[in-house]
């Protein structure tokens, strides 16, 4: 079946995530999706480089339920957020194919319309009318994993369906140090102090996402406003709420495409981005087929199109580059600040004014890429590693991480050195920085594994299926090169 043009797209799940930051400059909090930069290095945090499973956890906990939400770190604590539900959820399964392959084998045997699309949802998706579920919220300290406190959240039937490789909880939380801010999307925002005391809760509406996928957009901060992202089959929005009540600051509408244009589907799975460039500070959002960027009053300041539809890959900055993936099969851009209106690229360009560069196929699907020490690492759900150069867009490497095939919705992260790259098999590939494609070593979790590691000084924090765990460095871990 033809990817681009299969019934189903590709399987979207959430969550589901600075270049080489200096040590006096790296944050000792890990405060968000994909850390305080939205580009998980480590540099300066004293990370482990290597380990063994068997013998360099720092300790382990078992996790209740499920959810593909990130871990974060803040005031020495480690908040996380799960589902319980009150019967077993269908398992995952690695790849993001096998909706579709199930979809063209349904159709070989002559199933079509309502009849096909019955099959299809009793197999891989789950219902609302489903499972009564317990959303919580858990606080483990990060130096020993004993639990300091749970909460429940919300108690009852989920506002939509989920694909069995997604969760009920897909986004993570966010961090001010104060308080703990989840967005439960199309259901509700909440906040808590780091006592577990509800401050607060704004209750959402409810829109369809797209053949009930289920949720991904992870919240972020813009100083005291928590600002949201929802794109659905409905009514798409971006919004901004007080921290410190929930009160709705703005709200603006998305989604609206000539008829020409309008996209198969309006779901995205991103989350946004606040790019603090030399200029101005912006609200970068990417939606099905457009990217398009605010200011923190919520007014439109440009726009590019080119991204794909149904889009899951976030968007990210270096200082003034601004990293966007368009997604698979669409190019990767970089972006400087200064732009108005509609900056997309016309004809067979490759750059103009504001697109410093970009480059065909250069894309992943569900990882959102990595810069490191002048690269830029594009991780493919199939596990192909892509290597740019920063500067130019040039091509360094295109490499299979593994020959015998390796499935990956985590982000690569890096550290002193390294990329690292978690399949949805369990095993962490360790694989040397630079120009040159070479892998270092692998690490076997024995766990599937999608969403992004917490990195905070002299410790991993990773959460697989059924658990979270950390890793310490050693003593005897090689210095930083």
């Amino acid at each position: 079946m033809n990817r681009s043009t299969s019934i189903l797209p590709s399987l979207l799940v959430g969550a589901m995530l600075l270049g080489a930051t200096p040590a006096t400059g790296q944050s000792l909090d890990w405060p968000q999706f994909r850390g305080p930069f939205a580009n998980p290095v480590g540099d300066g945090l004293n990370l482990p480089l290597t380990w063994s499973m068997t013998e360099d956890v720092e300790w382990s906990r078992d996790i209740p339920g499920r959810g593909w939400s990130s871990p974060i770190v803040a005031n020495g604590k480690v908040l996380i957020t799960t589902v319980i539900s009150d019967r077993e959820l269908k398992p995952a399964q690695p790849g993001t194919d096998y909706s579709n392959q199930y979809v063209a084998e349904l159709t070989a045997q002559g199933y079509s319309g309502e009849e096909l699309v019955k099959k299809l949802r009793e197999r891989d998706f789950e219902m609302p009318g489903d499972q009564n579920l317990s959303y919580q919220l858990i606080c483990l300290d990060v130096a020993t994993g004993e639990m300091e406190w749970q909460q429940e959240y919300y108690r009852g039937k989920p506002p939509g369906g989920r694909h069995r490789k997604n969760s009920f909880c897909s986004e993570t939380p966010v961090t001010d140090g104060q308080r703990i801010y989840i967005h439960a999307a199309n259901l509700a925002l909440f906040a808590y102090d780091f006592t577990g005391k509800l401050l607060w809760k704004r209750d959402l509406a409810n829109y369809p996402i797209y053949f009930d996928f289920g949720t991904g957009s992870s919240p972020i901060l813009a100083g005291d406003r928590l600002i949201v992202l929802n794109d659905n089959e409905e009514s798409s929005y971006l919004a901004a709420f007080r921290t410190d009540n929930g009160e709705l600051i703005w709200q603006v509408k998305r989604g609206e495409f000539a008829p020409e244009e309008r996209p198969l589907q309006a779901s995205s799975w991103t989350t946004p981005y606040l790019w603090k460039n030399s200029l101005r500070s912006e609200i970068i959002t990417i939606g099905p087929t457009r990217l398009t960027a605010y200011d923190l009053d919520g007014q439109e300041l440009w726009y590019l199109k080119g991204i794909r539809m149904g889009p899951a890959a976030s968007p990210f900055g270096i200082g003034d580059q601004l990293i966007v993936n368009g997604g698979t099969p669409q190019p990767l851009y970089v972006i400087r600040p200064g732009a108005s209106g509609d900056i997309s690229l016309r004809n067979d360009e490759s750059s103009n004014e504001f697109i410093t560069w970009s480059r065909p196929r250069a894309t992943s699907y569900i990882p959102t890429p990595l810069v490191y020490q002048g690269g830029v690492y594009i991780l493919s759900d199939n596990g192909i590693l892509t290597r740019l150069d920063l500067a130019s867009g040039e091509e360094s490497y295109k490499e299979r991480i593994k020959r015998s095939g390796a499935d990956f919705t985590c982000s690569p992260w890096a550290a002193d050195g390294r990329i690292f790259a978690a399949s949805e098999q369990g095993d962490i590939y360790v694989i040397r920085a630079g120009e040159k494609f070479e892998i270092i070593e692998t690490v076997p979790t024995g766990e599937m594994a999608m969403a992004s590691p917490a990195l905070t000084p002299n410790r991993l924090i990773f959460r697989t299926e059924k658990r979270i765990f950390s890793v310490k460095r050693r003593e005897s871990d090689p210095k930083p090169r």
